[in-house]
């Protein structure tokens, strides 16, 4: 680790200021749809009655998901040991703090009444799972700003590890918290299952991962800087395994769905009914985000740096997918409110809910990202976050001291 430098990435010049500029203007266009759909209502997007989580909130739970999983990238170095890792701590607190941000700020403008925030922070009801996320994400800020903090100053280092091994429990308990907001949804057919919670996890790691390269990849080819080989395999690699794992569990909660009579009819609605959310699971989610990502990681072609980034841009765009099917197909199937019983009334009962999201909601999706990407660059740029260079032999250096920690 002696060799690893961390400095400022200054070497961007003048791009530095139109990406900063265009990523201002998505933001700005994200605040003005959240404005316009405040100041209107909700009846300008396309939500209702029966569809009160739209598209805003895909974009939001992707983010918190993957803000969790990119921080699992510092735990690996600090909690477990594994010194190739180390130098890529920072970023990954770094990213982690960002993704949250731009997730929570979605979450924020789109639930309404963004000025009574305050109430929410300052009136708990215990026995609500929103309000043990509220405790939790504020938690994440304080932790993950106290584990850079520790990873910067070198008089704090000794105690990156037990600040690391508190880092990592609480991000697990939060995403396990994010995945019971759906589990305990009794009333939804498509919520209501305990595997939620770790199948959150798992797709934590997964998305985490995958943003984690890309913004890697991005911020080193920007500023020229060289990244090394042996680091990016072990990433890619981990990439894979965690992808696999997140097709093992979606597996294991659709195959459960249709054993379980009560669950039949929602898992046809979604996987075999033709509409919209099959075509999702089937290309966006099955296709795109977890076939072709593993047939190019390990393929012929897995060690070109492009190959690899387009794998983690189809494993992005899989997460959006799952994400829509999961949230909103889950709210379009109907209601089982009296199991057991027809349900007839004039308010829709019993029927598939509609929704259509508009231009305003994907605006204020979008900007999430746009505020993670422009914090990344802003601190990185006034920070020393990036490794000034990691060549191989920087990293086998990192091996060494690991195989001889081991030992």
């Amino acid at each position: 680790m002696k060799n690893v430098r961390f400095t400022e990435m200054r070497e961007t010049g003048q791009s530095y200021w139109l990406v900063q500029g265009l990523l201002a203007v998505v933001i700005l266009l994200g605040l003005s749809s959240a404005y316009y759909m405040e100041l209107n209502g909700h009846w300008v997007t396309g939500m209702n009655n029966q569809i009160v989580w739209g598209l805003p909130h895909v974009f939001a739970v992707f983010l918190i998901v993957t803000a969790s999983g990119e921080l699992n990238l510092a735990s690996i170095a600090s909690v477990f040991g594994k010194a190739p890792y180390k130098p890529l701590t920072r970023l990954a607190a770094l990213v982690a703090i960002a993704h949250m941000a731009g997730g929570l700020m979605i979450l924020v403008l789109d639930l309404g009444r963004p000025d009574r925030l305050i109430v929410a922070l300052t009136h708990y009801n215990l026995k609500s799972i929103f309000t043990w996320n509220i405790l939790l994400y504020n938690g994440f800020f304080v932790l993950a700003t106290v584990y850079a903090w520790t990873m910067m100053e070198r008089r704090l280092n000794g105690y990156a590890k037990v600040v690391g091994f508190g880092v990592f429990l609480w991000r697990v308990i939060l995403t396990t918290c994010t995945g019971s907001i759906f589990g305990f949804l009794v009333a939804r057919d498509a919520y209501n299952a305990a595997i939620m919670a770790p199948m959150f996890i798992i797709l934590s790691f997964s998305y985490g991962t995958a943003i984690y390269l890309m913004t890697l990849e991005t911020l080193s080819y920007w500023s020229g800087r060289r990244i090394s080989d042996v680091l990016v395999t072990r990433l890619k690699n981990l990439l894979g395994i965690f992808i696999g794992a997140a097709f093992y569990f979606f597996l294991a909660y659709h195959l459960t769905g249709m054993y379980v009579a009560e669950r039949q009819g929602v898992e046809y609605f979604l996987l075999a009914s033709g509409n919209v959310y099959t075509w999702l699971f089937w290309v966006g989610q099955v296709l795109i985000g977890t076939i072709v990502p593993l047939a190019l990681l390990y393929g012929s072609l897995g060690r070109s740096r492009v190959v690899v980034y387009l794998a983690c841009l189809f494993v992005l765009i899989g997460g959006l997918s799952q994400m829509y099917v999961t949230i909103v197909g889950g709210q379009a199937y109907p209601l089982t409110i009296f199991p057991g019983y027809e349900v007839t009334s004039s308010f829709s009962d019993g029927q598939v809910g509609s929704y259509i999201p508009t231009i305003f909601e994907a605006l204020l999706g979008i900007s999430g990202f746009a505020v993670a990407a422009f914090l990344v660059i802003l601190v990185s740029r006034v920070l020393p976050f990036v490794p000034a260079t990691l060549v191989d032999s920087d990293v086998d250096e990192c091996l060494a001291t690991e195989a001889t920690q081991s030992s």
